[in-house]
């Protein structure tokens, strides 16, 4: 998951309320609910001791959200009396509204309840072009229009020899723009970020096209069996399946990611032949690797105990230690107690660590339970431990 949005509340001092909230009330006393739920996060940060400004911008925020079962959740992060961030959820959070005040943003619980699949570059194909659209966690928008040659694109049931000639050149059109459609997509995916790639519409264009694709394209790329490029007024339920093998295409793209960085951390955890390892869990380690910088992707199982465990933590993201005495080291004079996964999600997000939830991996026939130990682990960017390097001047060295 891609955290960059989180930065605006990571680059702020705290303290923050945190508050996860229902918004998906559609009954007759929705409203009450939702003014009794709001009152309910007032009270629960008062408890925990937020100041009064704060508590009024969050009371005063979620009373104004809009109840819908499009969006059936929202978060709130805020601090000196403003709501900072509100993304929206994917998911409604359990057992009623969430709030908690601390030193650092509570964002843990979004892992498992936004919309966390990766961006789709969805294309409609026909024999002349595309019409392109992104869809991800900030819903859909258009991304352009590819357009080929629109002459000659239609076979003649005729078999006479100029019209073999004929049907030879529309075929070559149709040759040309898949040839040009897949050479545009290798550029709109570069410049919009998607990492999956829907291609719906005509059948046989669809698969030329894919079939012209870019290595680094296979295993993300899939054609659908539903959509058109220029849907009728009849298309309805074609463009509803469409929607749902859009979605599945996302999930899917998660899962499989999920279960290859749960495969490289399994294989990192087993040291080389020089004592070196390139995966990291428990809190000590994790937190020595955090400071460091080495942390290319954190791996969060949300049962872990780990999540809820003590450091300390200053103003900078690599200002975190297991004991407060060693804070002052990193030229923290006045620590605060913080939750291990609010640290280390800090962290991440300020070295632009990718952050991965394995939560679903866990019941799965074949994956090790417990994995990583403690809920927390890391893939590193470089392996460490062991002697030094060949040719390293001491210490843990990149190999």
């Amino acid at each position: 998951m891609e955290l960059g949005f989180l930065s605006p509340i990571f680059d702020r001092p705290g303290p923050w309320a945190s508050v996860y909230f229902d918004t998906s009330w559609l009954t007759e006393d929705a409203a009450a609910r939702h003014e009794l739920a709001a009152r309910e996060v007032h009270d629960l940060l008062k408890s925990q001791g937020a100041d009064e400004r704060t508590r009024k911008a969050v009371y005063d925020a979620l009373l104004a959200l809009p109840r819908s079962s499009a969006s059936p959740g929202r978060a709130l992060f805020a601090t000196a009396g403003e709501v900072v961030l509100d993304p929206a959820l994917a998911r409604a959070p359990s057992g009623g509204p969430h709030a908690t005040w601390g030193p650092l943003p509570h964002t843990a619980p979004l892992l498992e309840l936004m919309d966390t699949a990766p961006t789709c570059l969805l294309a409609r194909i026909d024999r002349t072009g595309a019409d392109l659209e992104l869809r991800g966690p900030f819903g859909r928008r258009e991304a352009g229009q590819i357009q080929g040659e629109d002459w000659p694109v239609h076979r003649t049931p005729n078999a006479d020899w100029s019209e073999r000639r004929f049907q030879n050149a529309v075929e070559n059109t149709w040759e040309h723009n898949a040839a040009l459609i897949a050479e545009s997509l290798k550029a709109r995916r570069a410049e919009t970020g998607a990492q999956v790639l829907v291609l719906a519409g005509d059948t046989r264009e669809c698969h030329a096209v894919h079939d012209r694709l870019a290595p680094d394209f296979h295993g993300t790329a899939v054609i659908a069996e539903h959509g058109v490029r220029a849907p009728g007024r009849n298309a309805a339920a074609g463009e509803e399946k469409l929607d749902k093998e859009v979605e599945e295409a996302r999930a899917s793209y998660v899962h499989r990611h999920a279960a290859e960085v749960m495969e490289r951390f399994q294989a990192g955890r087993v040291p080389t032949d020089d004592g070196r390892v390139g995966a990291a869990e428990g809190v000590p380690a994790l937190v020595d690797a955090a400071r460091e910088h080495r942390i290319s992707a954190l791996l969060v199982r949300p049962d872990g105990p780990d999540l809820h465990r003590e450091v300390w933590v200053g103003d900078g993201p690599d200002q975190v230690s297991v004991r407060r005495t060693d804070m002052q080291y990193l030229g923290e004079t006045r620590p605060v107690s913080a939750r291990a996964d609010d640290a280390l999600l800090r962290s991440a997000v300020a070295t632009g660590a990718e952050v991965i939830s394995v939560g679903p991996l866990m019941e799965e026939p074949g994956t090790p339970g417990g994995l990583p130990v403690g809920g927390l682990g890391a893939l590193l960017r470089w392996p460490y431990g062991g002697p030094p390097a060949e040719g390293a001047t001491g210490g843990s060295a990149p190999a």
